[in-house]
């Protein structure tokens, strides 16, 4: 089934503050000496946030498309889409709490990469597998079904 605008809101979130969350931890305890910070926990947080936007969007495109769906594909072009706005954001506008100095370039995309990559993959295999009414719930988990 397509998830709905708020399955989708639910699912990023879940994913987001689970796995999202795990994978920025080498991060903001400065594991493989990447400077120690708590900045990429907001950075995630920032996704979160902004996601809720980027999928309001995504639900009225994919009432476009002739199946209604929206293919994997699409999810991982996305969220190249997505880091380039929230870096830009960062870079140009300044987001709270993520001070546009203490940030690189390189570290902000491995970061996000492996945050994206991972939830990715979460989202179309290992949800499906060990929560299957997800899939059926049209991605939700709170609220009527």
């Amino acid at each position: 089934m397509t998830p709905t605008l708020y399955g989708r809101w639910q699912t990023r979130l879940f994913l987001l503050a689970t796995i999202g969350v795990l994978v920025s931890l080498p991060f903001v305890q400065g594991f493989w000496r990447f400077p120690n910070s708590s900045i990429y926990l907001w950075v995630i947080f920032y996704v979160g946030l902004f996601g809720i936007a980027w999928d309001v969007l995504y639900d009225a495109l994919q009432k476009f498309m002739w199946d209604h769906d929206w293919p994997g594909a699409f999810q991982f072009f996305g969220a190249i889409a997505e880091g380039i706005v929230l870096i830009l954001l960062i870079k140009i506008v300044g987001l709270p709490y993520v001070p546009s100095a203490n940030i690189s370039l390189p570290l902000f995309t491995l970061h996000y990469a492996l945050v994206s990559v991972v939830t990715y993959l979460a989202s179309w295999v290992v949800m499906r597998l060990l929560f299957p009414q997800w899939r059926f719930r049209g991605g939700q988990w709170l609220g009527r079904w």
